[in-house]
């Protein structure tokens, strides 16, 4: 049975893959960063209807320090719940929102802001790859905000720029391991990055549908349909590739 690690797999994106993945009798392997009970229902909602089951842990992608404990529990539940000692994908998607101007912008958020979204999934991968299946497959959840210039985005846009960058260095590197590596690059998505803006602000879901070819902005099972699609082996000799998810947004 092949296994998936699902960061930020407690809501939004991340909740709808794991979902997709729980379907096609994947294991997965999702963490959370304060929603415990987000991630446990996603575990019983697989555990009740799919046969590869589920288990969600707890992880802090801005503390590096924490990282060898989270592998260990990686290990544990791969030989305890699958008899594994191996994983087979990647899904880095784990990651924070938010705007602040530049002019304002504090060292704390910062930090916050490229630890959680770069520096946070480089190590972890760094950590977890050494025992990842010979022709695994690994996706980076980047954004259209690496690419375009939106005010208050200073931190947030570079911090994907990065994820994208780096998406092709490692798939070059892990190649001769046959490890696929790309990223998709959503465009605004109704989920709750950003604390929710969209939930708290629904005056602005207009105004970037109207920018947007297809008329709307996207949900999660838009972005998360695509992710697994990646992961298949429909998509065997794609790899250092970065795919915008978008519906036209900007176009």
């Amino acid at each position: 049975m092949k296994v998936a690690i699902v960061t930020g797999g407690s809501n939004g994106i991340g909740k709808s893959v794991a979902l997709e993945l729980g379907k096609k009798g994947i294991g997965v392997i999702l963490t959370y960063h304060s929603d415990q009970r987000g991630a446990d229902d996603i575990v019983r909602e697989i555990e009740k209807k799919h046969p590869g089951g589920a288990v969600a842990l707890k992880l802090d992608l801005s503390k590096r320090e924490t990282f060898e404990e989270f592998v260990q529990l990686v290990k544990k539940n791969l030989d305890e719940r699958w008899g594994r000692k191996t994983f087979d994908y990647l899904v880095n998607n784990g990651g924070i929102g938010g705007g602040m101007p530049f002019v304002e912008m504090t060292e704390e958020y910062f930090f916050k802001i490229l630890n959680t979204n770069f520096t946070g999934p480089f190590f972890l991968t760094q950590s977890l790859i050494r025992f990842m299946e010979e022709e695994g497959k690994i996706i980076n959840t980047s954004s259209t905000s690496s690419r375009g210039s939106f005010p208050g985005y200073s931190a947030y846009g570079p911090s994907k720029a990065a994820l994208t960058s780096w998406t092709r260095y490692l798939a070059k590197e892990l190649s001769p391991r046959k490890i696929r590596v790309n990223s998709i690059s959503p465009g605004p998505v109704h989920t709750n990055l950003g604390d929710g803006v969209f939930d708290k602000h629904p005056e602005f879901i207009q105004p970037l549908a109207d920018q947007t070819a297809l008329g709307k902005i996207g949900s999660p099972i838009d972005v998360a349909n695509v992710i697994v699609s990646f992961l298949s082996d429909e998509f065997g000799w794609v790899t250092a590739q970065d795919l915008e998810v978008s519906g036209g947004f900007l176009l």
